[in-house]
């Protein structure tokens, strides 16, 4: 059997906390902070969300769908050449950046130019500038006038 250790100790029990000289006494949070979790593995959490999102495919435009969609960007180019600002909503795919596939979009704006050369609308800005966004004719889907 063994001894109580109340006993073993009864000597030390009563006696004062040693406290550094060197080193200021550190509070029970920071104290605390020292046990707390950590994240072994930083950043999994969002390579585990990352993979789980999903991505939408681009569907393919039949013949017909095509030339409706070119046809309305022949009106619409040749609105823009005689000084007309059409507003215009467009849908259109975004690819991802991370991964395959992407995501359908739609976008209404004042239409600044049909660029044939660069296959894109190109739309004002918001505030009139004419640094606005464009769209890559290939990604449209449907276009029409407002």
């Amino acid at each position: 059997m063994q001894e109580d250790p109340r006993k073993i100790y009864s000597d030390i029990f009563d006696m004062p906390r040693h406290q550094s000289q060197k080193h200021p006494h550190m509070s029970l949070y920071d104290r605390s902070a020292q046990f707390a979790p950590f994240a072994a593995l930083t950043g999994y959490e969002d390579m585990v969300e990352e993979e789980a999102r999903l991505t939408g495919v681009e569907k393919r435009l039949s013949d017909s769908e095509k030339d409706v969609i070119s046809s309305v960007l022949t009106d619409l180019s040749q609105q823009v050449s005689e000084g007309g600002h059409p507003e215009v909503k467009v849908v259109h795919f975004v690819p991802d950046r991370l991964k395959s596939g992407g995501e359908y979009r739609v976008s209404t704006g004042v239409l600044k130019n049909v660029d044939s050369y660069a296959r894109t609308l190109v739309f004002y800005a918001e505030n009139g500038i004419s640094d606005g966004k464009s769209i890559e004719i290939e990604k449209i889907t449907e276009v029409r006038q407002l």
